[in-house]
């Protein structure tokens, strides 16, 4: 009944959506994703260029010593005066990267419809509540919301709010101006875990938080797109003393130049984060993602709900990912601190590891087949059986090669999935799949649907 519910309520999307100019977001072919493949966009006159940033951590190495790289990372990108997220907009073309639910608003109602799928194979909870981590611009809750409100019959007798977990002021003004229509004067109470609070233009109850942890508690559905992927990282290499943590120190080539350094000795995030079974002789660990999957275990086992992830990934497999974009270009990750993006592939089989098993986990599947199982071919062809606009219907294909395609976002990006184990079997047997094969209850995404 679920299944069928779930096709029933994406063909009524696949329908009823109206506003067919709306599908592409950009007049030409978007800007290419962040990813690895790009030329080096750092100019050499970068090198000199001395941010305030830059300022603040070479007195810090002076004071302390070298610093890792995860705090290198939280400096550059979420320090309250000169991080590279509090006060910029980087989305877009104007910005230094794309995402996909920038790129075509189908990827959104595939997102909504799997939510909705998810909501009725819980046994439609009374209470709904939606919480994005890192919502960017907003743009991917507004396409959700845009489902949710076509199937308001579907969900009429339940209480649906949003909660949006976004550490940045730019963007927390930019996702009020994209789901409300307005600008939000934040809450005056500064004790308060809401920050800032609005109705969606669909009537829906929005409110903004620093943390995870300020988020109640309920039955809630989780989303967090290309978030963990801007999480900070540790770096170790292996050396014939044993293992070594990667520090960033000053670089006596010149006062104002960092470079990459071993630790001298071990270091008690070596000691800790290191498994005794590892095999590759370089990793990167993130211990605030594996902090968040607990957080999010501990609330799916306690309430109910699910959570979807999708990011650039790996299953336990890659070494030295930890890059830098700026412009839609690769930038040196240790030239101008603040004013660049920087990111490192997430570690799926690491997130795996952090549930304990108290969840069941699905994925990582790659991007191109997690939308095909959703339907987006059938929705492909429902859109262009009306659009007769040769041009709006090159932008619509375009915009689905860009998410489908292998060599563009089709392959490098991932999805994964936490569900209570009562969600997948009967049983009191815990499960941890990567394929959906064998499942007792299909999820949506996870395994093929089948198309009439």
């Amino acid at each position: 009944m679920a299944r069928l519910l779930a096709r029933r309520a994406q063909l009524a999307a696949a329908r009823g959506v109206s506003g067919l100019k709306r599908l592409l977001r950009h007049h030409a072919l978007p800007p290419a994703p962040r990813r690895r493949c790009f030329g080096s966009g750092s100019k050499a006159e970068d090198r000199g260029q001395v941010t305030p940033l830059l300022k603040h951590l070479t007195f810090k190495i002076k004071s302390t010593g070298p610093i890792t790289v995860a705090e290198y990372m939280r400096e550059a990108l979420t320090n309250p005066v000169e991080g590279y997220y509090m006060h910029h907009d980087m989305l877009g073309e104007k910005g230094d990267f794309i995402t996909s639910p920038e790129i075509s608003q189908i990827f959104g109602e595939l997102i909504g419809i799997w939510y909705v799928s998810e909501w009725i194979a819980t046994g439609k909870p009374k209470t709904l509540q939606l919480v994005e981590l890192g919502p960017g611009r907003g743009t991917l809750t507004d396409d959700i919301l845009r489902v949710f409100n076509q199937l308001g019959s579907l969900l009429s007798k339940c209480d649906i709010s949003i909660h949006l977990v976004e550490v940045s002021p730019k963007l927390s003004e930019i996702q009020a101006l994209t789901l409300t229509g307005e600008n939000i004067q934040s809450e005056l109470d500064i004790a308060a875990p809401v920050y800032m609070k609005g109705i969606s233009k669909t009537g829906i109850p929005i409110f903004w938080y620093q943390q995870l942890q300020d988020v109640p508690q309920g039955t809630s559905f989780y989303l967090a797109h290309e978030f963990f992927d801007a999480l900070p990282i540790h770096k170790f290499q292996r050396t014939e003393q044993g293992w070594r943590e990667v520090l960033i120190d000053i670089d006596p080539k010149g006062p104002d130049q960092l470079r990459f350094v071993l630790a001298p000795s071990a270091t008690p995030a070596s000691e800790y984060f290191i498994q005794d079974q590892e095999t590759r002789d370089h990793v990167e660990i993130c211990p605030d993602a594996g902090i968040i999957i607990q957080r999010l275990t501990d609330r799916i086992q306690e309430d109910g709900g699910a959570a979807l992830i999708a990011d650039y990934g790996h299953n336990g497999n890659k070494t030295d990912t930890f890059r830098s974009f700026r412009n839609h270009k690769l930038h040196d990750v240790l030239i101008a601190p603040g004013t660049a993006d920087l990111t490192a592939d997430v570690d799926f089989s690491y997130l795996r590891t952090m549930t304990q098993g108290r969840v069941a986990t699905l994925g990582p599947i790659k991007q191109q087949d997690f939308l095909k199982n959703m339907g987006i071919d059938v929705r492909l062809q429902v859109l262009l059986r009306n659009i007769s606009d040769t041009a709006m219907r090159e932008q619509l294909l375009q915009g689905y090669d860009m998410l489908m395609n292998p060599k563009k976002m089709g392959d490098r990006f991932n999805f994964f999935g936490l569900l209570p184990h009562q969600r997948l079997t009967h049983s009191d047997q815990k499960v941890s799949l990567q394929h959906s094969k064998s499942l007792s209850t299909p999820v949506a995404g996870f395994g093929e649907l089948v198309w009439k």
